[in-house]
């Protein structure tokens, strides 16, 4: 780089974003990349401190930051992300369409290995509306050789998409609600009003609930009932507790399912059961999703609804960030549960 005294820059073109703060005001690109020097940004320039430019003077092996973030976006991103223009040297990985954030962190914990190199993404598995940032790039200096650039496209194009956000499927859900309390109507329902909620947040749908009373011949054909009529999911709630007249997994188990986990280590959410009879999730759902602003189904069932197929090992690792804080008022998915 060459420097140039600010007062003697008149008519020179800036080689970087110049970044001006003014606390609790701005922060921000004063002057862009490309800007060439007039007059009358000279004061505004010794305001901010800059009593010197630099001129860029690029080495053959070297590229500018612009363009490396640039190029790093378009290596790491995948289906539904678009690109920011760059600013400042960085690059914003934006969402075109709603659903389920999916990140590489194996390949992303290569990409930042490589030096000078900086990708930053939110947490993988959760729901992300259109236009969410949900990842930048960008090098740490003004420029960087380009063999550090190939070096991550590389990383991208061997675990090609490194940061996705998969469509989500309109579900037909069907639910089964247990308990003698309901079924005889001596209580209302309650679940059935939340779970309708919960999937029309997802773009699906319930089509069908069916009480059953305690009885595993019961809920196994109403279980049977809701497959037969197209459901694509079913949940089936109550008697979800090991208390010996809980017969709720009998059941499920009665209906031909494969139980894949029946306990997961989250808080609410800890009686929740997975298992598939076939390929259509058949779960268990403890009493907290009724009440619990968020729980164990806000972990799993946008998965499924992304086309995933949920195993065991998936289950366990909620344990990290599984226990939920119940904050007075709810910020899920910004915050730390299930991450």
């Amino acid at each position: 780089m060459k420097k140039i005294p600010v007062k003697e820059s008149i008519g020179m073109v800036i080689a970087h974003d110049m970044t001006e703060i003014i606390p609790c005001k701005f922060k921000g690109a004063a002057f862009k990349k490309g800007h060439i020097i007039k007059e009358e940004d000279i004061p505004h320039l010794l305001n901010m401190g800059k009593e010197h430019i630099f001129v860029m003077e690029y080495k053959d092996d070297e590229i500018h930051e612009n363009e490396a973030a640039i190029r790093m976006a378009r290596a790491a991103g995948g289906q539904g992300i678009t690109f920011s223009e760059p600013s400042e040297g960085k690059v914003n990985l934006l969402v075109n369409r709603s659903g389920l954030l999916k990140v590489n962190t194996k390949a992303l914990f290569e990409i930042n290995s490589i030096e000078e190199i900086v990708t930053s993404t939110l947490h993988s598995d959760r729901l992300v509306a259109a236009n969410t940032i949900v990842a930048s790039t960008k090098i740490i200096p003004l420029t960087i050789e380009e063999k550090k650039i190939t070096s991550m496209e590389k990383v991208c194009s061997e675990n090609y998409p490194v940061i996705q956000v998969m469509p989500l499927i309109k579900l037909r859900a069907g639910i089964v609600t247990t308990g003698n309390e309901v079924y005889y109507k001596r209580i209302r329902d309650e679940f059935g009003p939340v779970l309708t909620e919960k999937f029309k947040e997802l773009g699906s749908e319930v089509v069908k609930q069916i009480f059953s009373k305690d009885d595993p011949n019961m809920i196994a054909e109403s279980i049977k009932t809701l497959i037969n009529e197209g459901a694509d999911i079913i949940l089936v709630t109550g008697g979800m507790s090991v208390d010996p007249d809980d017969v709720t997994p009998s059941g499920i188990k009665m209906a031909g399912a494969q139980i894949l986990s029946y306990g997961a280590p989250t808080m609410p959410g800890a009686m929740f059961l997975l298992s598939y009879i076939n390929t259509i999730p058949v779960l268990g759902l403890p009493g907290c999703v009724m009440y619990n602003k968020r729980t164990i189904f806000d972990l799993v069932v946008p998965r499924l609804a992304a086309g995933e197929r949920i195993e065991r090992k998936d289950i366990i690792r909620y344990a990290h960030g599984g226990l939920c804080s119940s904050c007075e008022d709810c910020r899920y998915p910004n915050c730390g549960f299930g991450i």
